[in-house]
């Protein structure tokens, strides 16, 4: 496999992509990947956008809510999501909409009534929240049996 280009391994995705590196030789022994370059690299490139879209530390748990309560208004998200804040919140929201895993409806009411639902496409994500989150507890288990 080449060596990816320098800016690649010191972004935030380093661990995932240093994991990848080292572990193609063994997934292509196990025929996990083909042995074709250019079908990994595309592969690779699919994992990074897929690691862009929810990089962050609240994007799963917005996704989480939205996903278990429905549509909800700025100030419901906040409060179901504990510890953050409305700046922030409002940055991870406008992230999630560029990438059109939200929705946001501004109704005319008085006053203005926004709220944030999930799109299709994000539903897509909810097999991968359940994933981490089963991983997630497995791992607190074995760590507190240690």
């Amino acid at each position: 496999m080449p060596n990816l280009p320098a800016k690649f391994c010191e972004s935030r995705y380093t661990f995932a992509i240093c994991y990848l590196q080292e572990s193609y030789y063994h997934m292509t022994a196990a025929s996990d990947y083909p042995q074709d370059t250019s079908l990994y690299k595309e592969r690779l490139l699919a994992l990074k956008d897929a690691l862009e879209l929810v990089s962050g530390k609240w994007k799963f748990a917005l996704l989480l809510t939205l996903y278990n309560h429905g549509a909800m208004r700025f100030t419901d998200l906040q409060q179901a999501t504990l510890g953050i804040t409305p700046k922030v919140l409002s940055k991870e929201l406008q992230e999630l909409e560029e990438h059109l895993l939200i929705t946001r409806t501004v109704q005319a009411t008085k006053p203005v009534t926004v709220s944030y639902a999930l799109t299709a496409h994000a539903i897509e994500t909810q097999p991968i929240i359940s994933a981490l989150i089963e991983f997630g507890l497995k791992h607190r288990q074995r760590i507190k049996a240690q």
